[in-house]
């Protein structure tokens, strides 16, 4: 079955050239193209998509209004947010509104298409270490964990303590090995602390627990 993408650019030039790529892979079809956040979310809804490949800087609605309009309607697509810049303000603000990662406007054909069939398998395509270095870009930005806490604790509480362990590891930016390297446990075991987490969180993905960890103080900046 065809991986199902929504491109998603106010730039027509640049969803041509990412529907040529798509184009040459014979699991992927483009289901339709918005120049908008507006547009974008009328179309999630009406061709259920996938995939939705997002950009963030966008008139009438952008990206981050966009992808909080998709989560929230309780769609199953998997946001990938495209950017020209690596440490770009609006990618951690829509990461936070539910994206799955992000992806350079500039990002090569094979990584494209790879990062395209990880969201869709339920993958988050942003490498850990990037993750930490926008969020601590970021971390200023982040609400007083103090204004939730009453809500972060009940959900923390809910965890065993390796669950708790192995969110923390998460956090600092490690993968699955590094995880199971330093807590001693398999990296099975590891994916399988992570899918808990997942479910007892109520997060989509992987980025979703890093975000949580940080704005529920689990972890802070420089990673203590």
């Amino acid at each position: 079955m065809s991986i199902r993408v929504l491109l998603v650019d106010d730039q027509p030039l640049l969803r041509l050239g990412f529907r040529m790529i798509l184009s040459t892979q014979p699991d992927m079809d483009v289901v339709g193209e918005a120049g908008d956040g507006v547009q974008a979310v009328a179309m999630a809804a009406a061709l259920v998509p996938d995939v939705v490949l997002m950009d963030v800087r966008m008139p009438v609605a952008d990206g981050i209004e966009a992808t909080r309009g998709i989560v929230g309607s309780g769609s199953a697509a998997r946001i990938l947010v495209l950017t020209t810049f690596d440490l770009d303000e609006y990618v951690w603000a829509a990461l936070r509104a539910g994206a799955s990662g992000f992806l350079l406007k500039d990002v090569q054909p094979a990584d494209l298409t790879g990062a395209i069939r990880s969201v869709a398998a339920g993958d988050a395509v942003v490498a850990p270490r990037v993750t930490r270095r926008l969020i601590d870009a970021f971390a200023g930005h982040l609400p007083d964990p103090a204004a939730g806490v009453s809500e972060a604790e009940r959900l923390l509480e809910g965890l065993t303590v390796r669950e708790r362990e192995v969110l923390v590891e998460v956090a600092r930016g490690r993968s699955n090995l590094e995880v199971a390297a330093v807590l001693s446990l398999s990296e099975a075991t590891v994916k399988t602390h992570v899918g808990r987490l997942l479910m007892k969180l109520g997060l989509r993905d992987r980025v979703q627990i890093v975000v949580f960890a940080y704005e529920a103080g689990v972890v802070r900046r420089g990673g203590s």
